[in-house]
């Protein structure tokens, strides 16, 4: 099978030669195990920091990868839920462990040290396999999993949200934001953004949010509050820094925060004072429970809740996908066409 394998970490500028795309052996499944023939696959910023060798307990060769759409090419003698053919996609949190409210030390996604999905075939147990939404295309599908799981988790499970809440989403354009936008407005909610990005805001807006703010702007937090009426209740962020901060001014008394990021750093304080005078809920999350993503499954199906797709690559352009990526060009999901 043609697969692209990580062979050696480093400049993004190397991918070519550090990710070749080659021809590499079909994997052999157990018992317990499905062989899914992917037809579609997408990019997260876990992939890059994995071709950097920015992550922990990195293990080459590998083939990278998280999320996947395809077709069921042959299953283990145990596996009774799916038949060869079924349309599927793949939950890449592996070994949860016991708590509903954090993973536990065996905690493992697909794609590292696992051999992942930007390749024509993948193994996954069984636990792992979900019918894919049949109003979903392979492309939209593969765009779901890891950024959808997160952006749900956040969301439902740990800010609670309802039609009744007002949610600032920072850092729109990346894949979980764009996941949480959408869900959002999808429960009713009124949406409001950040991006350092004109462009992205005007397509946050035309995905349902009700306006946004430029932060590179001075006084942009000020300019938020004017815009939301002091009325936001929620704030789900994944960039840290000093916008992390602003969140916790911007959020109204009793508010929730929720970080599942911080893609610029840690924040230089911390006011404590406004914590428990405003009475704030800070929670952090990292994906979510075979329950959550069960839940977040029938919740696409309900809803009909549909990805954002950013750009489609071929895998052979995978390199070109990962370093839009690296870059942060994206609108929504980088998909890589098997």
């Amino acid at each position: 099978m043609r697969a692209a394998v990580l062979k050696k970490t480093g400049n993004i500028r190397n991918l070519k030669e550090n990710l070749p795309v080659e021809e590499t052996p079909v994997p052999e499944i157990n018992d317990d195990e499905v062989l899914i023939n992917v037809k579609s696959a997408s990019v997260n910023h876990r992939d890059v920091w994995i071709t950097k060798g920015f992550y922990s307990k990195i293990e080459l060769p590998v083939i990278p990868g998280s999320d996947c759409a395809g077709i069921i090419h042959s299953a283990g003698k145990n596996v009774k839920e799916f038949k060869d053919g079924d349309e599927v996609t793949v939950n890449p949190a592996m070994n949860w462990g016991e708590s509903d409210d954090f993973q536990g030390s065996d905690f493992k996604i697909l794609g590292m040290p696992d051999n992942g999905t930007f390749a024509e075939y993948v193994k996954v147990n069984k636990s792992q396999v979900f019918l894919k939404p049949s109003h979903l295309s392979m492309e939209e599908a593969s765009a779901l999993p890891l950024t959808g799981i997160t952006a749900y988790n956040a969301l439902f499970k740990k800010a609670k949200c309802t039609a009744g809440d007002t949610v600032l989403i920072t850092g729109i354009g990346g894949g979980v934001a764009t996941s949480a936008l959408v869900f959002a407005v999808s429960a009713g909610a009124k949406v409001y953004v950040t991006s350092g990005s004109d462009e992205k805001i005007s397509k946050a807006v035309s995905l349902g949010a009700a306006g946004g703010v430029n932060y590179n702007k001075e006084g942009w937090d000020k300019e938020l509050e004017e815009l939301s009426d002091k009325k936001i209740s929620i704030a789900i962020d994944g960039t840290g820094s000093d916008i992390f901060l602003k969140c916790i001014e911007i959020v109204r008394y009793g508010g929730r925060i929720v970080s599942y990021g911080a893609t610029k750093g840690n924040p230089n304080f911390f006011p404590m004072a406004r914590l428990f005078w405003k009475q704030l809920k800070i929670y952090g999350t990292t994906m979510g429970t075979p329950e959550d993503f069960t839940g977040m499954i029938k919740y696409v199906n309900e809803k009909k809740v549909v990805p954002v797709i950013d750009q489609i690559f071929s895998l052979e352009n995978i390199s070109d996908a990962l370093r839009r990526m690296s870059n942060g060009d994206q609108i929504g999901k980088i998909v890589v066409r098997i």
